[in-house]
């Protein structure tokens, strides 16, 4: 198997003056889910696009399985699955008619079918209407389809995009299987960092166009160290103090302090400084920085943000 099973190499694409997608170089291991995030207008569905030949970068390759995609679009794809935006169905016809339609323009084994729901977990509601899905349901029968031809590859733009907790909570669970125990490359967009977060095991994060990290999701939250929380009974004269004597802080919307001390002997530094400026100090702990700080730390979001569109 190839190295990566998706590669870009210095992908470009311009719409009239707007460079929507600048050098983008990524790269997909086999048999992980790798989470692409980017705020809106970043360049994430542009370049969903380019890897799924629908549109042609202006420079720039796209490799999948290791081979250039110019070189014999058809075949590679062929072991790709895709599901962007809402899928396309059927609602007077039943999700199993929905799938034979897709089989039979694929020209896949019937049986594929059987294989496609119980992967979804539809097995039982196949003979049901689609119009009787529930919004989850529906997206589950689009990634059946997409998963009807077996792909090595699954790329997936905002897959749990109007979905219920619930319903998200069904899709999460069923993409973190999909490489463990069918093989599956999972390639996906989100705007919910949080979910990204549970399951992806390698981060993308695009911002006007350009990637900004590519990695695991442990090598990103190693490049961002954990913060101190500090708990204190005067907010704004500790940060006062701290910032005299140095500290960066981060005044959180819980009132609580965030100070980016990386050792024990920075906290008790922290901790005999405040103390010492007759401070009450109710709470000092350390705690990892969450994806979506990391993400509008990088991205210059606002902190009340709460989407990576």
């Amino acid at each position: 198997m190839p190295q990566y099973m998706i590669e870009t190499r210095r992908l470009t694409r311009r719409f009239g003056a707007r460079l929507a997608v600048d050098d983008l170089n990524l790269r997909a291991p086999e048999a992980g889910i790798y989470g692409f995030l980017g705020p809106n207008g970043a360049g994430k569905t542009t370049a969903i696009r380019m890897l799924l030949g629908l549109i042609r970068p202006d420079a720039g390759e796209v490799h999948l399985f290791g081979e250039p995609l110019a070189a014999d679009r058809q075949t590679l794809l062929r072991r790709v699955g895709a599901l962007v935006e809402a899928p396309s169905l059927y609602p007077h016809l039943t999700g199993r008619e929905n799938l034979e339609v897709t089989r039979r323009m694929l020209g896949a084994p019937r049986a594929l079918i059987d294989h496609a729901l119980e992967i979804v977990q539809l097995s039982r509601d196949a003979d049901r209407r689609v119009r009787e899905y529930s919004l989850g349901m529906r997206q589950r029968l689009g990634l059946a389809l997409a998963l009807l031809n077996k792909p090595d590859l699954l790329i997936l733009d905002e897959p749990t995009n109007g979905l219920d907790p619930a319903g998200i909570h069904e899709m999460r669970d069923l993409l973190r299987r999909l490489p463990a125990e069918f093989g599956v490359t999972v390639f996906l967009s989100s705007h919910l960092l949080s979910e990204v977060e549970q399951i992806a095991s390698h981060i993308g994060i695009i911002h006007g166009g350009r990637l900004l990290f590519q990695g695991t999701l442990s090598e990103l939250q190693e490049a961002h160290k954990a913060e101190l929380t500090i708990g204190v009974n005067q907010p704004e004269r500790a940060t006062s103090c701290l910032t005299d004597a140095g500290w960066g802080v981060r005044v959180r919307p819980d009132g609580m302090l965030s100070v980016p001390a990386k050792t024990p002997e920075d906290a008790a530094r922290i901790n005999r400084l405040l103390v010492g400026q007759r401070l009450e100090v109710f709470h000092l702990a350390p705690s990892q920085v969450s994806l979506e700080d990391i993400f509008l730390t990088l991205t210059g979001g606002k902190a009340d943000e709460r989407r990576a569109a």
